[in-house]
């Protein structure tokens, strides 16, 4: 396999990525994308955030987790793109339901969009 045939899977997925975030942004009040340039960014800092911050505060959190039979992994989803949207500009989550409800929408819009254009 070259290079050029690995590259475009993985450009497709990240702009899948982006417009799952502009579509969760229009869905839900409180979470807002500038534009799909800050919607690119914020797919690539998402993904850094979620293998690197995302296994560590599960691990953190994995008696509670075990408690709430992992509902509470909705939280954590939440806090990571909270901290993404602390750190991005373009990128804001303005209340921590919006947070953990965008974690939500945005995780089936994802996967929907994924499976249709990927």
């Amino acid at each position: 396999m070259n290079s050029v045939s690995g590259f475009i899977p993985n450009v497709l997925h990240w702009v899948v990525s982006a417009f799952s975030l502009l579509l969760t942004a229009y869905l839900i009040r409180g979470f807002q994308v500038g534009s799909f340039t800050y919607a690119l960014l914020a797919a690539v800092v998402i993904g850094f955030a979620n293998v690197i911050i995302r296994p560590v505060l599960l691990f953190l959190t994995l008696p509670i987790n075990i408690l709430t039979l992992g509902l509470f992994t909705f939280v954590v989803n939440g806090a990571v793109l909270k901290i993404c949207a602390s750190i991005l500009p373009g990128f804001e989550i303005q209340t921590w339901g919006a947070a953990i409800l965008g974690a939500i929408i945005l995780t089936i819009v994802s996967w929907i969009l994924h499976s249709v254009f990927i």
